[in-house]
């Protein structure tokens, strides 16, 4: 059914669109209307900031407070497009300030890209990725959100975004965490992994841990949000780089190692296959979603066997027709993976399992040193020291 399954490619790929236009490029949507008077207005994190809402002393009202003092990342990236090294990027690009460009500012500075008429008078460029980046703009919401009868569903009806959703939290951040224009990436900018559990730690908490899933789940949508955007962005090269296509087929290889055996694009590099990669990763990811809450009390035996399949696949890393590129590739997502789910279930408490995991991010570490033959031997020895507290669970 070829006529089928273009329809299902073409759909994703056209939702897919719109959410990156929803978020990060609202003049598109202006655009495409005579005037941007119906649509919502983006109020700036002071509206959010009052002792009595997210600024105060109390233990769950203080997401201001440590958005703006410790999310250095999220507060502060338009501090970065005033430094040297992105005066230098801006140079090589022939970007005259990169402050105020776009091709900069979308992702450092989300409300250059907003027009006028949709900004509250407090909003301020200079926030960064600040509340309403993640949450949506605050106009038809602001005042309802703090309503006690109100229930969550009544607030995302109202505008707010869904980010109890892992889906949409993953969309909501992947088009700023992995792709980069080609020509930014030649210039300079460094390179960017998504990886939403392992992110989603590492920030500065400011929300209720009561909504947070189990880390496979949000590990597995995350890698299968990211391969169907690194799908989406080869799909649109005409000549891609050998480092886009040996991570296109890193993050393949985890997801079809990491899931039973939904997802089958193969290792050739073809768009036929960058399309079918791209619309089945949106569709599981969507699932795993839709399904994330109700299967939680499966969350640790699944965890349990994923990661022992994962810590089991070092022959993967001893096949001679793969290569040491694509291998490497394969080995720092991979421990990203055996880092995120171990850590979910406490399987690294013995000192072995956390000295041969830290002897996998070293061999990783360095993309032109990486040696599979070396991984291999230390993913085996790994796999020893975890195989009996997974399988004995």
């Amino acid at each position: 059914m070829p006529g089928k399954h273009l329809t299902k490619v073409v759909r994703h790929y056209l939702e897919f669109a719109l959410i990156l236009a929803a978020i990060f490029l609202p003049q598109f949507l202006a655009a495409q209307t005579n005037s941007v008077s119906d649509q919502p207005k983006f109020l700036g994190s002071q509206s959010c900031s009052a002792s009595s809402c997210h600024d105060s002393a109390g233990e769950k009202s203080k997401q201001y407070t440590i958005w703006s003092t410790h999310d250095f990342h999220h507060a502060r990236p338009y501090a970065a497009l005033e430094t040297a090294r992105s005066e230098r990027l801006a140079e090589v690009l022939k970007i005259s300030n990169p402050a105020q460009s776009a091709r900069c500012t979308v992702c450092h500075a989300p409300f250059a890209t907003v027009p006028a008429e949709r900004l509250g008078h407090d909003v301020a460029v200079t926030e960064g990725v600040s509340c309403e980046s993640c949450n949506g703009p605050a106009e038809n919401w602001i005042r309802s959100h703090t309503r006690t009868d109100y229930t969550h569903a009544d607030r995302v009806a109202s505008g707010m975004r869904n980010l109890h959703s892992l889906y949409v939290r993953a969309n909501t951040c992947v088009a700023c965490h992995q792709n980069i224009d080609p020509e930014i990436r030649a210039a300079g900018h460094p390179e960017l992994i998504f990886e939403l559990d392992g992110q989603s730690v590492t920030m500065p908490k400011h929300w209720n841990k009561d909504i947070d899933s189990p880390a496979l789940f949000t590990w597995q949508t995350g890698q299968l949000v990211a391969l169907r955007e690194m799908s989406w962005e080869l799909s649109r090269e005409q000549t891609a780089s050998e480092e886009l296509k040996d991570r296109w087929n890193g993050l393949v290889w985890i997801v079809q190692t990491s899931l039973s055996s939904n997802v089958q694009p193969v290792l050739t590099f073809t768009p036929e296959n960058l399309r079918a990669t791209q619309a089945s990763s949106d569709e599981i990811a969507r699932d795993l979603a839709d399904h994330a809450e109700q299967q939680k009390t499966n969350a640790p035996e699944w965890t349990r066997k994923v990661l022992l399949k994962l810590a089991a696949s070092s022959p993967s890393f001893q096949d001679k027709s793969i290569s040491a590129q694509v291998q490497a590739r394969r080995a720092e997502l991979l421990v990203l993976a055996l880092d995120r789910l171990g850590g979910g279930i406490n399987a690294y408490t013995n000192s072995a399992a956390n000295q041969s995991l830290n002897k996998l991010f070293a061999d990783a570490q360095s993309l032109p040193d990486f040696s599979p033959s070396q991984f291999a031997n230390d993913l085996n020895t790994f796999h020893s020291s975890v195989a009996g507290f997974l399988e004995t669970k």
